[in-house]
């Protein structure tokens, strides 16, 4: 197959995907199965699970960087295969909690509060901004177009990487607020 027609076959999936999963996700938080009648456990022993996946996957993406500037491009896409995995699961489990949950209200007063929603909003922002570009990113290396690879990597590894430490920072900052 054609690298341009690689490239071309997954361009419906990458806008599919980057519509859908962010519309998805806002539909589904904002549904409570408890609310809603069912009789679920809150799941609430997710979010240090899932703010450890955001963890790990930042020092999988640092690890996968330095796989590639080694010259192991085997080590680097399997890290980078690890990073979508563990991407996936995070927001599989975030879902879940929400979907269990109710929502955490931040309770930190002044300039706490302030840098608080600036780092989870720039986080959520991003967190959607970043699915297209990792999905680009991921194709490019599968079409093997690795200079335009390169070139989008350099925008989206920090942007992930962002958006992975956040996740972390964020939890963070809410878990005292959290009720258990």
């Amino acid at each position: 197959m054609e690298d341009n027609t690689i490239e071309q076959k997954y361009n419906k999936w990458i806008v599919a995907l980057s519509v859908t999963i962010p519309l998805v996700v806002a539909v589904l938080f904002t549904v409570n199965l408890k609310k809603l009648g069912f009789n679920v456990t809150p799941l609430s022993f997710l979010p240090p699970i899932y703010a450890s996946i955001n963890g790990i996957t930042a020092m999988v993406l640092v690890s996968a960087v330095v796989a590639i500037k080694n010259g192991n491009r085997k080590l680097h896409e399997n890290l980078m295969k690890t990073a979508i995995g563990l991407s996936v699961a995070f927001l599989a489990m975030y879902v879940a909690y929400h979907m269990t949950s109710d929502s955490t209200k931040y309770g930190g007063e002044g300039v706490s509060r302030y840098v608080y929603f600036f780092i989870l909003i720039t986080h959520i922002v991003l967190s959607i901004a970043i699915i297209p570009l990792v999905l680009i990113t991921y194709v490019r290396a599968l079409a093997q177009k690795f200079d335009k690879h390169k070139k989008i990597a350099k925008i989206t590894f920090p942007i992930w990487l962002y958006v992975a430490v956040t996740g972390v920072v964020v939890y963070l900052m809410i878990s005292p607020y959290y009720v258990h």
